[in-house]
């Protein structure tokens, strides 16, 4: 198992290592008396829609392992949501950092407070709450929290579908479906490349969160004692 993580880390190091070469080497967007800048500063895409679709689903993981602990009173469950939660926050950090960089270039303004920004703004303030409540919400936290992974977990289609039903400036959901075959290689590279990140990011997590458990555990046996 070591051995194949090991291996996973150093496939996560090469595709990040190699994505930003195949990446200048996707074709420019088709925008008319589009500036140099603009044209470049749309590569943040490549990095931008798969952090943001990895961010969905953490939130979904998140979501279902707290409602099996919620319901079924799973501890792996649990220690999984906390994982889970954590690479939302990260994984958003990501999204809300990648995407104003590139609307200063393409929109003018760092921030438009349009239907896809502000729920995801929201989402991935849902999720920050539901760790700092795990972390110093007390007795009965875990239940709390596991109830807000719920609701921050329900509110990813409506996160996924907002562009498609206000007018906003933020492109539609058919953007990924309409891409050139140029882009499509780079894109679900990065893409995968993500979800391996995701994946190592997840299982480290979950481990680390199994021998805290463990420390725990021995602690009570030893004041038992």
């Amino acid at each position: 198992m070591k051995r194949l993580y090991l291996l996973g880390v150093a496939a996560a190091i090469v595709m990040f290592a190699v994505a930003p070469f195949w990446i200048m080497g996707a074709p420019d967007i088709d925008v008319p008396n589009a500036t140099p800048d603009v044209l470049l500063s749309y590569k943040i895409f490549f990095y931008h829609v798969p952090s943001a679709m990895v961010m969905f689903v953490s939130a979904f993981v998140c979501g279902i392992a707290s409602a099996m602990h919620l319901f079924r009173k799973k501890p792996g469950a649990d220690r999984l949501a906390a994982a889970a939660g954590e690479l939302v926050v990260v994984f958003g950090l990501i999204v809300l950092v990648t995407g104003p960089l590139w609307a200063r270039k393409a929109w003018g303004v760092w921030w438009q407070w349009d239907a896809r920004l502000t729920s995801t703004l929201l989402m991935w303030m849902i999720f920050l709450a539901y760790l700092l409540v795990r972390r110093f919400g007390g007795p009965g936290a875990d239940r709390l929290s596991a109830a807000m992974a719920v609701f921050g977990m329900a509110n990813v289609p409506f996160v996924y579908v907002s562009v498609n039903i206000w007018r906003t400036i933020h492109p539609t959901t058919q953007v990924v479906p309409s891409l050139s075959p140029g882009m499509r290689g780079p894109f679900w590279f990065c893409v995968l490349a993500f979800v391996l990140l995701f994946s190592l990011l997840l299982a480290m997590r979950a481990r680390l969160e199994r021998l805290r458990a463990d420390v725990e555990h021995l602690y009570l046996l030893a004041d038992e004692e």
